[in-house]
C-alpha cells in the first residue's frame, strides 16, 4: 500500500506525532488527521518525529525517529540494550506511570468489557525497586557472526538474538552463570541450535533461583539426548557461583557510563537492592539438568528430564509455605509480589476456619498450601498430572494435611467428588488462577452450579478477567471489589484479584 485514505501518509513517510495514550501492550498511541497510530518505545506526552511502517484499514504502525519533546514521564532506560531487547516493553516510562497504567488498564476492562459500574478498586500494589526481581529466566541460544555463542533475549516480535551479558530484571547471579556457560560452549565448541536447520544442540538456557534459599538451577535445553563434557560445564558453573559468593554477591553493572549521573544512580541503587535483597545469602548450584527437546518447533521446553549433577528441582519460600520446583513447573517468577498476590487473595477469601475452599487451576499448589493456613479443608484441581504431583509433595513437605488435590477439568471433577462425598465437599469458597485465556465456559457454568459464598479470581489478563466478571456477575454473582498487583516491572503486564460474592437466589 503507497498510500492511506484519510492521512495521507505513504510507508517510510516522516510526520510529527503527539502521544497521547499507552495500548495494550505498552505501545504509544497518538492521532494524525484522526488515523491511529501505534509507536513502540513512545510514552504519552511526547512530541515526535515518526516513521510510518505499515498501514491497516484503521489503524497504523509507526517507530520513533526523534523525540522532538519529551515527556515529564519520560525516563533513560536503565539496559543498554533495552529498546532491541523485547524482554521489557516500559523501561523508558516512570515507574509511577508504569503503576497507574496498569491500574487504568485493570480498571477500564472490568468497566468496558465486564460492564462493573462505579467499580471499588484498591490502590496497586507496587514493587519497592523494579529491577532484577525474577526467579527463573528463559535465555535464547544461538551463533554471532565471529562463530561465538550468543546469549541473551530474542527482539521484540522476533528470534534474533539481542546478545547480552546482563538483565536488569532477571536474578544477578544469571550473569555470572551465562558468562560460565558461553565460557563452556565456546571452548568445548558445543554448537548452539539453529532453527533455520534444525541442526546444533543447545537451544535454551533455563534457570531459577531461589530468593530465600539460594538454590541454583541450571537446566541446558538440548536438540538432542546428552550434552558434551558435561563436567566441564558444571565445574564452571560451580566457580562461577563460588565467586560470586565470594564478591559478597555484588552486581557486576556495566555499560552504564553513557548514561552520566542517571548511570552512576543506578549502579547505586542496585548495589544497594544487592545488599537489601541477596545480604549474607549464600548462593549454591543444587541442580544441573537437560531437558529434552528434538521437536522442530518454537516451544521451549520439551517433556523429558535429564539429571547430570544433585536434584532435578529448587526449592524456595513464598512467605512461610516451602515450595518444590522442577524446570516444568509453573512457578511465579517474582517471589517478592507473589507472596504479596496470595495475601490479598487470602484476604478477599476472608476464611474464618470451617470454609471447605476449591482451588481451580491450582498449580503445584501455590495459592492451595496458603488457603489451608486458615481453611477448614482445601481441594485442588489441575488438569496436569505432574502438577499435582508436585502440589502433593508441597503439601507433605509443609506438613500441611487439610489439602487434597486432583487431576483432572475441573469443571468434571468439582461437581463429581461433591456428589459422591453427598455435599460434604461443597464449596464455601472457590479461588480461580486460570492461565491468560482465562476460565472454561464449562467451569464458570460450574462455579455457577455449585454457589459457592465468595469467589475469588486471581488474573494475569485484565480483559479475560472482565469478560469471566461479566459471566458471573450476570449469573448470581456481585463484584465487591478487585486490586491490581505488579508482577511485572518494565513490561506490560499486570495481575490483578477480584472478590465476588453470591447474591442469587
Amino acid at each position: 500500500m503507497t498510500e492511506k485514505a484519510g492521512c495521507g501518509l505513504k510507508k517510510n513517510d516522516l510526520f510529527e506525532l503527539v502521544i497521547e495514550d499507552l495500548g495494550n501492550d505498552g505501545e504509544g498511541i497518538g492521532r494524525y488527521h484522526g488515523f491511529t497510530f501505534f509507536v513502540k518505545d513512545a510514552v504519552p506526552g511526547d512530541v515526535i518525529r515518526a516513521r510510518a511502517l505499515k498501514f491497516k484499514k484503521n489503524y497504523g504502525y509507526a517507530r520513533v525517529e526523534e523525540i522532538l519533546t519529551a515527556s515529564a514521564d519520560r525516563v533513560i532506560p536503565r539496559c543498554p540494550v533495552a529498546r532491541q531487547c523485547g524482554g521489557c516493553q516500559l523501561q523508558h516510562l516512570s515507574y509511577e506511570r508504569q503503576l497507574a497504567y496498569k491500574q487504568e488498564k485493570i480498571k477500564n476492562c472490568l468497566e468496558r468489557i465486564g460492564g462493573v459500574k462505579d467499580v471499588c478498586f484498591e490502590p496497586i500494589i507496587g514493587m519497592e525497586i523494579p529491577y532484577y526481581y525474577r526467579n527463573k529466566a528463559q535465555f535464547p541460544v544461538g551463533v554471532k557472526k565471529d562463530g561465538r555463542a550468543a546469549i541473551g533475549f530474542y527482539a521484540g516480535h522476533s528470534h534474533n538474538i539481542v546478545d547480552t551479558e546482563e538483565c536488569c530484571i532477571q536474578a544477578p547471579v544469571n550473569a555470572a552463570l551465562m558468562a560460565a556457560v558461553r565460557e563452556y560452549l565456546d571452548e568445548c565448541g558445543v554448537m548452539p541450535y539453529q532453527e533455520e536447520t534444525h541442526t546444533g544442540l543447545v537451544r535454551h538456557v533455563l534457570t531459577r533461583v531461589g530468593f530465600e534459599t539460594g538454590e541454583i538451577m541450571v537446566c541446558m535445553v538440548v536438540n538432542g539426548k546428552k550434552l558434551p563434557r558435561a563436567e566441564v560445564l558444571l565445574k564452571k558453573l560451580e566457580r562461577a557461583v563460588g565467586e560470586w559468593n565470594r564478591k559478597g554477591n555484588t552486581v557486576g553493572v556495566t555499560g552504564y557510563d553513557r548514561l552520566g549521573n542517571a548511570g552512576r544512580e543506578f549502579v547505586s541503587s542496585v548495589q544497594n537492592l544487592g545488599e537489601t535483597q541477596a545480604g549474607s545469602l549464600q548462593y549454591k548450584l543444587v541442580s544441573l539438568c537437560l531437558n529434552v527437546n528434538t521437536e522442530r518447533t518454537n516451544v521451549i521446553l520439551g517433556s523429558r528430564i535429564v539429571p547430570i549433577y544433585g536434584e532435578t528441582y529448587i526449592t524456595d519460600y513464598i512467605g512461610p509455605i516451602k515450595y518444590r520446583i522442577s524446570p516444568l513447573s509453573f512457578y511465579q517468577v517474582n517471589p517478592g509480589q507473589t507472596r504479596r498476590l496470595y495475601e490479598q487473595a487470602l484476604a478477599y477469601a476472608d476464611l474464618k476456619g470451617d470454609e471447605i475452599v476449591w482451588d481451580l487451576y491450582c498449580g503445584i499448589g501455590t495459592i492451595s498450601l496458603f488457603l489451608a493456613q486458615k481453611a477448614k479443608m482445601v481441594y485442588g484441581v489441575e488438569i496436569v498430572p505432574q502438577a499435582i504431583e508436585d502440589a502433593r509433595k508441597n503439601a507433605e513437605l509443609n506438613g500441611i494435611t487439610n489439602a487434597e488435590f486432583f487431576v483432572g477439568a475441573a469443571e468434571e471433577v468439582l461437581p463429581k467428588k461433591y456428589e459422591e462425598s453427598g455435599g460434604a465437599m461443597r464449596a464455601d469458597v472457590i479461588v480461580v488462577d486460570p492461565p491468560r485465556a482465562g476460565c472454561a465456559p464449562e467451569l464458570l457454568a460450574t462455579v455457577v452450579r455449585m454457589r459457592p459464598k465468595r469467589v475469588v479470581y486471581v488474573s494475569c489478563d485484565p480483559a479475560t478477567l472482565a469478560r469471566d466478571v461479566k459471566y458471573l456477575g450476570e449469573n448470581g454473582f456481585e463484584f465487591v471489589k478487585g486490586r491490581g498487583v505488579d508482577q511485572f516491572g518494565m513490561g506490560g503486564h499486570v495481575e490483578a484479584v477480584v472478590k465476588m460474592e453470591w447474591i442469587g437466589d
